[in-house]
């Protein structure tokens, strides 16, 4: 059975908040075997350790939020809880010192390039493996995500559509190793409409979101100015967030993820089902 891994030594990313706008400092340190991924608020008193685990999502709109029972919370912790899932890293201590993960360049590239400098290490204590036997789906409309056996370690094929020529319907199928990661889904960019952003902004939201952290789309147009990394850059940047949510699962994954048109809300649904429904899994060695 493949052993537990962490982090050779620290690593540190800083950068403001893509909804806040609020600077803030993260810490990405190494933990025992175990211990799985855990943020810590260094701003807070007491209890700031809220672990990276389905059971403590407490909001998904516009973003994955994490909140443990004494209150402290944390956003936007989908790009690097890609990077780390995607890398195949399982213990890590994420020191942050405000409440939202920075967005830096709008894709989990910049968080896996800090976790691959500071270098991976093999730790005592096996890596059993989430196997997924029998197919689980949500469904909110016509929108649905599930997962269902796949024999051939992780992969995950997501279909997106938006009335946006500039977008449209794109689907993209990735089988998940480190270095499909790395290379094809890990720089893909969060991206936004210009359309919706009087509305972010009065919820409170996108207050820190620029060209420099998001691919505007207005209509049949990308607004950037250098463009898309990729033709299909929108549905990459979906499935990282699919990276990310499932990571809460807390376990590497053998399965297959099919979702259309798919986000943060039914991902978190996805994993609640899966873990109520423990006849649609096994913890195998490989």
């Amino acid at each position: 059975m493949p052993t537990q891994t962490t982090i050779a030594a620290p690593a540190r990313v800083a950068g403001i908040g893509v909804h806040s706008a609020a600077p803030v400092d993260v810490r990405l340190l190494p933990a025992a075997p175990g211990t799985g991924i855990v943020f810590v608020r260094t701003d807070l008193a007491g209890d700031a350790a809220i672990p990276a685990r389905a059971g403590f999502v407490s909001a998904t709109a516009n973003a994955t939020v994490l909140r443990n029972a004494a209150g402290a919370e944390v956003s936007t912790v989908e790009h690097l809880l890609a990077a780390a899932f995607g890398l195949a890293i399982d213990n890590l201590r994420v020191e942050i010192d405000g409440p939202e993960m920075p967005i830096l360049d709008g894709s989990a590239a910049p968080f896996a390039a800090a976790l691959e400098a500071a270098g991976r290490v093999a730790q005592d204590g096996e890596r059993p493996v989430l196997r997924i036997v029998r197919r689980v789906e949500v469904s909110q409309g016509d929108k649905t995500a599930a997962l269902e056996p796949f024999d051939d370690g992780f992969e995950i094929d997501v279909t997106i559509r938006y009335q946006d020529a500039a977008i449209g319907v794109q689907r993209r199928a990735l089988r998940v190793t480190p270095e499909s990661f790395a290379r094809e889904i890990a720089p893909a960019r969060t991206f936004g409409l210009y359309r919706d952003l009087d509305a972010l902004h009065a919820r409170g939201l996108a207050r820190g979101a620029s060209l420099d952290n998001t691919v505007a789309v207005d209509g049949d147009r990308v607004v950037n100015p250098d463009g898309l990394r990729w033709p299909d850059e929108f549905v990459r940047h979906k499935i990282l967030d699919v990276v990310g949510d499932l990571a809460l699962l807390g376990a590497p994954i053998r399965g297959r993820f099919v979702g259309d048109q798919c986000g943060h809300g039914l991902n978190a649904r996805l994993t609640a089902a899966v873990l109520a429904t423990p006849d649609c899994y096994e913890m195998s060695a490989r």
